[in-house]
């Protein structure tokens, strides 16, 4: 194993997914590639918002939303990393959330995939989608889920 790939969420899942890839890639003296994505639903509400506010000429734009995903990503590996003897990069992203992990894994040519994982009934699965069964669906090497 070389590189690994941990997905960052603002959740306490995320930052134990997290933890759990600094502790495996420090044992097998891999890289970690921390990646966060911001949807585009995401990206739409907050740019609405900002064009709201009165009396600002403020834009919010793609690039701002990647930067901003990367400083989430690279926030919560100086939080939780510092404690691993490993080396790890930020990445921030729009788009898809599965498409995204999967793209950047492929790029970064990761061999293991971390992400948070939610329970989910098989009718929500169907209905909304699942970025973690699409995930382990289509990556070729070892995916870690962690639920709580």
């Amino acid at each position: 194993m070389e590189r690994v790939l941990a997905v960052v969420d603002p959740t306490e899942v995320a930052k134990n997914v997290v933890r759990e890839a600094g502790e495996i890639a420090e044992g097998m003296d891999a890289e970690v590639v921390l990646i966060h994505v911001t949807t585009d639903e995401e990206y739409s509400a907050r740019r609405r918002a900002m064009e709201a506010l009165p009396k600002m000429n403020t834009s919010y734009t793609h690039d701002d939303a990647k930067k901003g995903a990367t400083e989430f990503a690279r926030d919560i590996g100086d939080e939780i990393l510092t404690e691993f003897n490993v080396e790890y990069e930020a990445v921030g992203s729009l788009g898809n959330k599965a498409t995204e992990i999967l793209d950047t894994a492929a790029e970064c040519d990761c061999d293991h995939i971390f992400l948070p994982g939610r329970q989910r009934s098989p009718t929500g699965k169907a209905l909304f989608g699942d970025t973690t069964q699409r995930v382990i669906l289509r990556f070729d090497g070892f995916v870690t889920v962690a639920t709580s």
